[in-house]
């Protein structure tokens, strides 16, 4: 288990990471977001033992990581987003390196890991010969070569096509079978399919914390609808509009292609909280003669919600130093 107790730091008079505080227990995948500068990038590296804590601690498994870093360590696999392996060197003897470094038996470890990551078939290979996807399973090989209890992935599919990520995506989950994962990354589908949580940092605070459907249904609860209607003027049903109860804001929406009808009219219209005015606008429609071809509820999206969640965040020093060394 991973437990970050009130931790913060700063860099001069900067806070990045300001008083956070959560756990992560073993078995669970975790969504770790923010847009740039945030403070995401900080917390990983406090976590991994990178950087030390301003103030606050950090332990695993009861242990405080400032107390025991070796330690705590041996139980971390990472994988940065720019995985830094030696190209010239061919994949086999690569990861034996990595075994010898860290102790590992190589002849039991080596293979067992190309099976798991999907390397098998490019063991003979050169690692600059690879493609991007195969040179991300190398380094997920690479963090998982100690099997740490932990493991931490900086964009992980940050490059990759679209059969790469589906591999890469499935690897990750089958790999959160057993272990704490950690998964930071800016494509929030990713992490609507791949993660049990989502842990949202804006401004150096977490502003969510919350299984991923959950966080969806709770900073989503303002439903929106759209409407498309037949046989009227967009003033004519913007008028019709404005007499339902628990209707806000009238956009317009891209008007959807009805075979007969010209000019079919599309809006979109934000509906008030605990409000349902679905029968309403049917029997608006319907008793002027107009024909409504479509009202449907449009879902919130964790895309929806981490805008809403992270709007005008400053620069974080820790996010312009990973920046400066791509």
């Amino acid at each position: 288990m991973i437990e970050l107790s009130h931790v913060s730091r700063t860099f001069g008079a900067f806070r990045a990471v300001d008083d956070i505080s959560f756990s992560i227990p073993s078995g669970q995948i975790v969504g770790l977001l923010g847009p740039n500068g945030a403070g995401k990038t900080t917390t990983m590296r406090m976590i991994t033992g990178f950087l030390a804590p301003s103030s606050g601690t950090i332990s695993i498994d009861g242990t405080d990581v400032a107390d025991a870093p070796i330690a705590a360590k041996r139980k971390i696999g990472y994988m940065p987003e720019s995985a830094p392996l030696y190209s010239d060197m061919i994949v086999d003897d690569y990861l034996r390196y990595v075994a010898a470094m860290q102790g590992v038996d190589a002849n039991a470890k080596v293979p067992s890991l190309a099976g798991v990551c999907g390397l098998t078939d490019v063991m003979h290979k050169n690692i600059s010969e690879l493609s991007r996807g195969y040179k991300q399973r190398v380094g997920l090989a690479h963090a998982l070569m100690q099997d740490p209890e932990i493991l931490i992935l900086d964009e992980p599919t940050n490059g990759l096509d679209p059969n790469q990520i589906i591999e890469v995506r499935n690897l990750i989950k089958e790999i959160g079978r057993t272990r704490t994962v950690i998964v930071s990354t800016h494509i929030l589908a990713e992490v609507e399919m791949i993660c049990d949580r989502v842990i949202i940092i804006s401004k150096g605070k977490i502003v969510a914390d919350s299984p991923t459907e959950e966080l969806r249904g709770h900073f989503g609860r303002r439903m929106t609808l759209r409407l498309t209607v037949g046989g009227c003027t967009r003033d004519e049903l913007v008028c019709a509009l404005s007499s339902v109860r628990g209707v806000g804001a009238v956009k317009d929406a891209n008007s959807t292609q009805i075979r007969g009808e010209a000019h079919p009219i599309s809006l979109m219209l934000s509906v008030d909280e605990d409000e349902e005015p679905r029968p309403a606008l049917f029997r608006q429609v319907v008793d002027r003669g107009w024909t409504l071809y479509e009202l449907a509820v449009q879902t919130s999206s964790l895309e929806d919600v981490f805008r809403a969640l992270t709007a005008d965040t400053p620069v974080d020093p820790g996010e312009s130093a990973k920046e400066a060394t791509r």
